[in-house]
């Protein structure tokens, strides 16, 4: 088994600077200096320039930031802030391509040869994740996970008063009772299954179409542990009892608001898969070779790489798979 690697959404390189966040001074310095960026957000979508190999986010300056709730995302070592505003997304004509300055008329500058104005558009962390480099995956993940739980939790939960953000938008407060309110995060367990001849078991939740795969995962329930949750959930999903359960790595998916925790757990020999057909459609062992095969033909497509699933099952079979989320399938 190899390491998990970089995993698409855990990375970063800007600090959070936590104590800036309630200090309003600060936060007012940092908005109107102009090396400040801000990145906007709107429905868990970014601005992004595309090319084939990469991804690079769409900054604005403070002053071109359009009204909405301010973030505060951190500082890089060069001293630079980053914000984000949960509002709504730049037009993609006004960004001027890459490497040019913004231009006080779009439709005058220049364009480098093979480089137009239409590899910018809208795209959530799902699409973008796995081409971003550190910096910019860091910071899109922590602006959509901060927008999705403001735009989902806008009243106290104690009295139902409307609530109001504070300074740095990393919580809110109650007008009335005075109480604080804080981002929420879901723990979810993903797992990958070997039995004793070390092939994998994977299966397809009923929702999906074509013939998409996964390891099974599954929310924490209260007063559980992460390894009870394991043993739990696979119980539940495919009637397999497991045991050795060891963690291996985490990654946010705030989509809308998880934390991705990782595992590994071993099936005593002689059991017998059997899924409801309501929550998942079927599961099924798969050797390395067989796994390929699926593949190969088509039979079985695997998560893409900006998720968890997909580099646990590679550490697993010991190096990269072929196939993506996205590739057309034939029908079920």
């Amino acid at each position: 088994m190899t390491p998990l690697g970089a995993l698409a959404l855990a990375r970063g390189t800007v600090d959070r600077v936590t104590e800036k966040r309630s200090d309003p001074d600060w936060l007012d310095a940092a908005w109107k200096d102009p090396r400040t960026r801000v990145l906007v957000v709107s429905d868990g979508q970014a601005l992004v320039r595309l090319d084939n190999t990469r991804a690079d986010l769409v900054f604005v300056s403070p002053p071109d930031a359009p009204p909405g709730l301010r973030m505060l995302l951190g500082q890089d070592t060069d001293d630079v802030v980053y914000f984000g505003v949960n509002g709504e997304l730049p037009t993609p004509a006004d960004v001027p391509p890459l490497g040019e300055p913004p231009s006080p008329s779009p439709s005058s500058s220049s364009q480098p040869p093979g480089r137009t104005r239409q590899d910018v558009r809208a795209v959530s962390l799902r699409e973008a994740g796995s081409l971003l480099g550190d910096r910019d995956a860091g910071l899109f993940t922590h602006a959509v996970a901060l927008a999705n739980w403001h735009d989902s939790h806008t009243h106290c939960p104690l009295d139902g008063t409307p609530t109001l953000p504070a300074p740095g938008g990393h919580s809110t407060v109650c007008p009335k009772d005075g109480s604080e309110h804080f981002p929420r995060t879901d723990p979810a367990v993903i797992m990958l299954v070997t039995d004793p001849d070390d092939r994998c078991l994977l299966a397809r939740n009923a929702a999906w179409p074509g013939r998409r795969v996964s390891i099974l995962a599954g929310f924490v329930d209260p007063g559980e542990s992460a390894e009870q949750a394991v043993v739990r959930e696979v119980a539940e999903e495919t009637g397999i009892k497991v045991h050795n359960v060891r963690y291996l790595g985490s990654q946010p998916w705030p989509m809308p608001r998880s934390l991705m925790l990782g595992f590994r757990a071993d099936a005593p020999a002689g059991q017998v898969i059997a899924v409801d057909h309501e929550e998942l459609a079927e599961a099924n062992w798969y050797s390395r070779d067989e796994l390929v095969a699926a593949i190969k033909a088509r039979e079985i497509a695997l998560p893409p790489s900006v998720s968890i699933a997909r580099h646990i099952i590679e550490s697993w079979f010991g190096g990269p798979l072929p196939s993506t989320w996205t590739e057309p399938l034939p029908p079920a």
